[in-house]
């Protein structure tokens, strides 16, 4: 009995999951919470609303900008649904880290810091313009029924391509840090990490105890709080980073985490179709340029900056330090967008056109059917791309050879 406990310990608690596994138990909880919370799972809203709070807390009046006002920016992190479930999602993902004894400290190189500024501004500024990041315009946006996400979709799928090639070029290229064997001490790294399961229990009691002793708190908050603490358990165990779906894809033909958000999407859309039904108001925006041009800059930036936001929001509990100017660059990113909104980009690349619900110009049943070819087409395409052998790291040292 001691050993089946112990061996479903390590394999649940301790051991990294299956990736279709966790998606698909994503797929769930995004359709559950949107049903039970009334909104959809999304994170760079609410680093837009962080932005602000802290351009309202050196002075700035942020009464003009429009696009603060179609995000709902009021309260703070601890009054805000969005907020509450961000923090719990960063709680998951640490807790998560700490029974695997997966967190340690990674101090990142200049260059690199340098690049996840970078990639984090390009990808934050274009989630904001497409209303939605690899979540809400991607992961629980196509389940949503809007046409909008389709063009954020397929605009990420050439921003990542972009990306790639921008990667590939000399200047992003990194150099080993190489270490002596003498200065690598294997037992202080052991008796470093056997202590992070501890570390994770008594995190999670303090957790709860917040939770529990907090009877003021709004059932909503606190239930939007438990569900980000379970995304973020999830993405931790799962690995799940929507870059790896796209750029993986590209340079070596690797298919699992597409085909995994494919699986995920596709049961989502189940649950979130049965509660649209049932009165939950869909999450539908403009099908416009802004979601082209959104997701073609998300994933240039996704790729140059080594990994997207909910990627960025998991590796940053594991102490990768790296992924929080990742995070840095996404709040700026999206601080700069909501700042332009009104200078024409709202004008030009959104107003003038629809908000259009597959459901409500289609029905039901043609909706599911449109979004599943379109699911079915992403993993179709995966697959071509698999069997094709075709590889951009493989052309690239091919043109290296022939040089």
């Amino acid at each position: 009995m001691g050993e089946i406990i112990k061996s479903y310990y390590q394999k649940v608690i301790a051991e990294f999951w299956d990736q279709k596994t966790a998606v698909v138990l994503l797929g769930i909880l995004s359709g559950l919470y949107f049903g039970t919370v009334g909104v959809v799972w999304a994170v760079t809203g609410e680093f837009t609303r962080w932005g602000a709070s802290f351009l309202k807390l050196i002075g700035v009046d942020l009464s003009p900008y429009t696009y603060l006002k179609i995000i709902k920016y009021k309260g703070t992190v601890l009054t805000r649904i969005d907020g509450v479930m961000v923090l719990g999602m960063f709680a998951g993902a640490l807790i998560a880290a700490l029974f695997g004894q997966n967190f340690k400290l990674r101090i990142p190189t200049a260059k690199r810091v340098l690049q996840a500024l970078i990639g984090g501004i390009i990808a934050g500024f274009g989630t904001r313009l497409a209303m939605g990041c690899n979540l809400a315009a991607l992961f629980t946006g196509i389940p949503q029924f809007s046409l909008h996400t389709w063009f954020f979709t397929l605009g990420t799928i050439f921003g990542t391509y972009i990306g790639i090639k921008i990667t590939l070029s000399p200047y992003f290229r990194g150099e080993p840090k190489l270490v002596k064997a003498s200065e690598f001490n294997a037992g202080n790294l052991k008796a470093n990490t056997q202590i992070q399961p501890f570390l994770g229990w008594l995190g999670l009691i303090v957790f709860a105890g917040i939770l529990l002793s907090r009877p003021e708190m709004p059932n909503n908050l606190k239930l939007a709080t438990v569900f980000g603490f379970a995304f973020g358990f999830l993405i931790q165990k799962g690995q799940v980073c929507f870059t790896s779906a796209f750029r993986d894809l590209w340079l070596v033909g690797r298919t699992t985490t597409l085909k995994a958000l494919v699986w995920g999407m596709a049961v989502q859309m189940l649950l979130t179709a049965a509660f649209i039904a049932k009165g939950t108001p869909a999450k539908v925006l403009w099908a416009g340029p802004n979601a082209l041009i959104g997701g073609l800059l998300f994933g240039i930036g996704i790729v140059i900056a080594g990994g997207c936001e909910t990627g960025w929001m998991y590796r940053s509990m594991e102490g990768q330090v790296h992924f929080w100017f990742v995070g840095l660059g996404n709040v700026i990113g999206a601080t700069i967008l909501f700042l332009v909104w009104d200078k024409g980009v709202y004008k030009y690349l959104a107003e003038p056109f629809p908000k259009f619900s597959l459901i409500e110009h289609f029905g039901y049943l043609p909706a599911f059917i449109l979004t599943g070819l379109f699911l079915l087409g992403l993993y179709l395409w995966a697959d071509l791309r698999e069997a094709s052998g075709r590889s951009m790291i493989k052309n690239k040292t091919m043109s290296v050879r022939r040089v």
